[in-house]
C-alpha cells in the first residue's frame, strides 16, 4: 500500500493556496477554509479525503486493464505530468488538446496509424525512393504527429477515465468526456467549477510543487492497480497449471473402470439363471420382479431431471462489459444491477430496454446509444475478439 498524503506535506508544497477572492467560483465554497490577504485558502483536510477517494477509483480502473488519459497543457504541469505518467505507461497529452480526441477517436487513430506507416516506410526502404523534398515533408509530418500524438500511440480504444490539471484551460476535454460518460478526475482550484467533475481534488493547480505532489500520489495509486492486475494474472496461470497436473494424476484411475465391468459379467449370468428358475416356479413373482426395476427407473430419471436444475442454479461469472465500445464503468454498473452482467445476456437484451435502464440509473447516461451493444456482445460471447476489435476501430464511437 502506498503511503497516504499528509496535510503537513501538502501545506509545505503550497497546495492550499487558491486564487484571488474576486476570481473565485461560488461552487468551490465547500472546499475553501478561509480568506487571507484577499486570497482564498483551500481546506487541506478535504483535499486529503478527496485524494484518497480518487486514488481508490483510479486503482480499480488500472486493475481492470483500462487506460487512464492524463491531460495537462500548461507550462508548469506538462513536464511533471509527462515524467510521472510515463513511469506507469499511461497515455498523456501535454502539447495541446486535439479537438475530437474522444468524440472523434476514429480519426485520431488514423493519424496515429499514419505515423506507424511512415515508420514502416523507413524500415522497408520505400522512404529512400522519394525525392529530397518529399522526404523532408514526410519527416516534418512525422515530427508533428509525434509531438501531438506520440504519447497516445498505444491507446487503441477510448480510455476508462481522464485526469485533468486545470479544467478551466481544458474545458473542451471536460465536455468531450461528459458526452461519452467517461469518469473525470481533476485538480480543481478556487476559480474552477467542480460540478461537471466526478472526482474532485481541490488543490492549487498553478504551482509546480503542488502539481508534483498530487501527481506523485495519483501515479502511485495507478502503479498499485497495475501490480495487482499482474499478480492476478500470475495466480491465474499457477491455478491453471495445478488443475492440469491434477487432471493428469486422475486419468489412471479412470482407466481401471473397464476391468470392474469385466468381473461383473459372470455375476450377471448367475442372476439370469436364478430369474429363469423363479419364472418356472411362481407366476405372481413375475409381477413383483417387473415392478421393482420400474420403480428404480423412475427414481433414476427423477434424479437425472433434478441434476441439471441444480447445475443451472449456479450463478454465472460477471463479464467486463466495459470492453464493449460505448459502455463506461457507470453504464456497466447500471446494467449489472439490472441483471445484465454477461456478454450473453447483453446480446439478447433489447436496445430500448437498455436505454430505459440507463436513463433510470442516471440522467447523464440518457444520451448513450446502445443499438450496437448487443451486436458487440454477441461477438464477445462467441470469443471473436479480433472481429470485435476491427469493428470497434472502423466504427465511430461505437455507433454505426
Amino acid at each position: 500500500m502506498a503511503s497516504k498524503a499528509e496535510v503537513k506535506d501538502l501545506l509545505e508544497a503550497g497546495v492550499h493556496f487558491g486564487h484571488l477572492t474576486r476570481k473565485w467560483n461560488p461552487n468551490m465554497s465547500p472546499y475553501i477554509y478561509m480568506e487571507r490577504n484577499g486570497i482564498h485558502v483551500i481546506n487541506l483536510y478535504k483535499t486529503v479525503a478527496k485524494l484518497e477517494e480518487a486514488n481508490e477509483a483510479l486503482k480499480k480502473i488500472a486493475a481492470s486493464g483500462r487506460k487512464i488519459l492524463f491531460v495537462a497543457t500548461k507550462k508548469q504541469a506538462k513536464d511533471i505530468v509527462a515524467e510521472k505518467v510515463s513511469n506507469v505507461n499511461m497515455p498523456y497529452i501535454t502539447e495541446r488538446w486535439p479537438g475530437g480526441m474522444l468524440t472523434n477517436f476514429v480519426t485520431i487513430r488514423k493519424a496515429v496509424k499514419k505515423m506507424a506507416s511512415i515508420d514502416r516506410m523507413k524500415k522497408d526502404g520505400t522512404f529512400n525512393t522519394l525525392s529530397k523534398k518529399e522526404r523532408l515533408q514526410v519527416d516534418r509530418l512525422r515530427a508533428k504527429l509525434e509531438k501531438n500524438l506520440g504519447s497516445i500511440s498505444d491507446m487503441t480504444r477510448l480510455p476508462g477515465a481522464i485526469f485533468i490539471v486545470d479544467t478551466m484551460r481544458e474545458h473542451i476535454a471536460v465536455k468531450e468526456a461528459q458526452k461519452l460518460n467517461i469518469p473525470i478526475f481533476a485538480m480543481i482550484d478556487t476559480n474552477s467549477d467542480p460540478r461537471p467533475i466526478d472526482y474532485v481534488i481541490p488543490a492549487n493547480d498553478d504551482a509546480g510543487k503542488s502539481i508534483e505532489i498530487i501527481m506523485t500520489e495519483v501515479t502511485n495509486a495507478v502503479a498499485e492497480g497495475l501490480s495487482e492486475r499482474k499478480n492476478e494474472k500470475q495466480d491465474g496461470k499457477a491455478e491453471a497449471k495445478e488443475a492440469s497436473t491434477t487432471a493428469k494424476d486422475e486419468t489412471p484411475a479412470e482407466t481401471k473402470k473397464p476391468e470392474a465391468k469385466k468381473e461383473s459379467a459372470p455375476i450377471k449370468e448367475v442372476v439370469k439363471d436364478k430369474a429363469a428358475e423363479e419364472k418356472e416356479n411362481t407366476a405372481p413373482a413375475k409381477e413383483t420382479v417387473a415392478k421393482e426395476p420400474k420403480a428404480k427407473k423412475e427414481t433414476t430419471t427423477k434424479a437425472k431431471e433434478e441434476e441439471p436444475k441444480t447445475k443451472k442454479a449456479k450463478p454465472a461469472k460477471a463479464d467486463d462489459l466495459t470492453k464493449i465500445e460505448g459502455i463506461g464503468p457507470k453504464a456497466a454498473e447500471a446494467l449489472t444491477n439490472n441483471g445484465i452482467d454477461t456478454y450473453a445476456a447483453l446480446a439478447k437484451a433489447d436496445p430500448e430496454k437498455i436505454k430505459e435502464v440507463l436513463t433510470e440509473a442516471s440522467s447523464r447516461m440518457a444520451h448513450l446509444d446502445p443499438t450496437t451493444w448487443p451486436k458487440q456482445a454477441k461477438m464477445a460471447a462467441d470469443g471473436k475478439w479480433d472481429d470485435l476489435k476491427e469493428w470497434q476501430d472502423s466504427v465511430k464511437g461505437g455507433v454505426e
